[in-house]
């Protein structure tokens, strides 16, 4: 609880809908609940500063701004506000009554803008998001019946179950009380979040005099219920908490998804964290880019209180991997990052084998170092081991034969410290020659090991 009260206010005020009065005064019996519970001096001081107004400035943090990207690039006025639709080298100041404003006319008394002062411009920042490749939780909600709680979840609080809303098989969130799932993951903890993964979604914004509300809590382990990122959204604003690494500072901000959201329909949300670098993005336009943010272990997924709400998300997916933190010239690549990165496979004939056997030669080391250096590199990367031989002698000896070697190849990676999550192998005998069979030549093209990313 150190700092789950903190984050869920901050967020919870800046996506509030119009009964803001209702919210702050459920928001302050809340703390005053912490209060009374212990949770310590520097977290009820937190709440008190943002109920009480002060932008939520804890010990060592600054009032920074994310560098949040979004459609309109809305600027901020000298307070730190968000101005929707402009910046800070389009807005002019009214002659007439001082008014700051970005549009033709003043929106205090009316004031045509004066002649000179640039229009207004905006860019929308072009999605750079790269999905993760080893998947660690995927639900499609196939094969699920409807009314019932969906199995790949674990219910943490009120109500979930499955419905179709849409055209799609979705997880319908029940109200009247906060509603909170998580995934369950196959190995059972709450540690699975590796140093670079990406989360994707889809969530339901519903027509106009509707709302929805839709919260993200990234947490620390299982036994501690410390909040790193608070991520809420709804269905015109994303708001957002994220501490950094030292615990103490953290960011939070703003990002308008008014002209972005599609009414009615599904909306896509996707999430990257590469070590310590923090993109969220809403239809494809980034909105969150946070350089240094602290590392997660496991999240969930929660709605509001609010009854009237309606709330669905829908084919999830949570990836091991995604896009470098900082992208690689061409000119730097080494062969096996040139050839994955132009065919998505790395292919060796110099990986050699005892003849009739799955022994690796000596002279093979230096071949296997190259690929475990790229896997140490990149570990997001994983690889299906495929063994290929020639067609001398019976399938019923190459078959297993390919097979052993492959599982040759991914012991020799293991054991220079390459984690065999990332390995699978597979043997394919002779059955996918790239050569003529005919020469001696061919064949030892055909003998060779494939790294086909996965």
């Amino acid at each position: 609880m150190k700092k789950i009260i903190l984050l869920i206010t901050a967020v919870a005020l800046a996506c509030a809908p119009a009964s803001a009065q209702s919210l702050l005064e459920r928001l302050g019996q809340r703390a005053k609940n912490a209060a009374e519970q212990n949770i310590g001096n520097k977290v009820e001081k937190g709440v008190n500063d943002i109920l009480n107004g002060n932008n939520g400035k804890g010990r060592n943090q600054q009032n920074q701004q994310s560098g949040t990207e979004m459609a309109g690039q809305a600027g901020h006025d000298d307070s730190g506000a968000v101005m929707p639709g402009g910046d800070r080298a389009s807005q002019w100041t009214c002659p007439e009554c001082g008014t700051a404003n970005t549009g033709k006319f003043c929106e205090q008394c009316g004031a045509k803008k004066p002649e000179g002062v640039p229009e207004a411009k905006s860019e929308t920042v072009k999605s750079d998001f790269v999905p993760g490749t080893v998947v660690i939780f995927e639900d499609k909600l196939e094969g699920e019946q409807i009314g019932e709680f969906p199995s790949r979840w674990d219910l943490m609080n009120h109500n979930a179950e499955v419905a179709r809303m849409a055209g799609r098989m979705a997880i319908k969130f029940e109200h009247g009380s906060d509603t909170k799932i998580t995934p369950l993951v196959e190995d059972g903890n709450r540690q699975y979040l590796p140093e670079v993964f990406t989360l994707e979604f889809d969530y339901f914004v519903p027509q106009n005099e509707q709302t929805c509300h839709y919260r993200l809590l990234f947490q620390a382990n299982d036994h501690n219920d410390d909040v790193y990122w608070n991520i809420a959204f709804n269905q015109d604003q994303l708001s957002y908490v994220v501490f950094k690494p030292n615990g103490d500072e953290f960011v939070q901000g703003n990002a308008d998804l008014a002209k972005m959201a599609k009414r009615n329909a599904w909306n896509h949300f996707a999430l990257s964290f590469n070590k310590r670098a923090l993109k969220v993005y809403v239809n494809d336009i980034r909105v969150i880019n946070i350089p240094n943010a602290n590392k997660p272990q496991w999240f969930n997924v929660e709605t509001e209180f609010w009854e009237d709400h309606i709330d669905f998300i829908t084919d999830v997916r949570l990836a091991k991997g995604g896009v470098e933190l900082y992208e690689q010239k061409v000119t730097d690549m080494s062969p096996i990052e040139k050839a994955i990165a132009e065919t998505g496979k790395f292919v060796t004939n110099n990986i050699l084998f005892d003849t009739g056997k799955a022994t690796i030669k000596p002279e093979s080391q230096e071949e296997i170092q190259k690929v475990a250096d790229y896997m140490l590199k990149n570990p997001g990367a994983r690889f299906e081991v495929q063994g290929h031989t020639d067609n001398q002698g019976s399938d019923k000896v190459n078959d297993p034969l390919s097979q052993e070697r492959a599982e040759a190849v991914v012991k020799a990676l293991e054991g220079l410290g390459v984690d065999p999550f990332n390995l699978r192998a597979v043997g394919k005998g002779s059955h996918e020659p790239v050569a003529d069979n005919s020469t001696d030549e061919g064949r030892a093209k055909n003998r060779r090991v494939e790294f086909v990313v996965k």
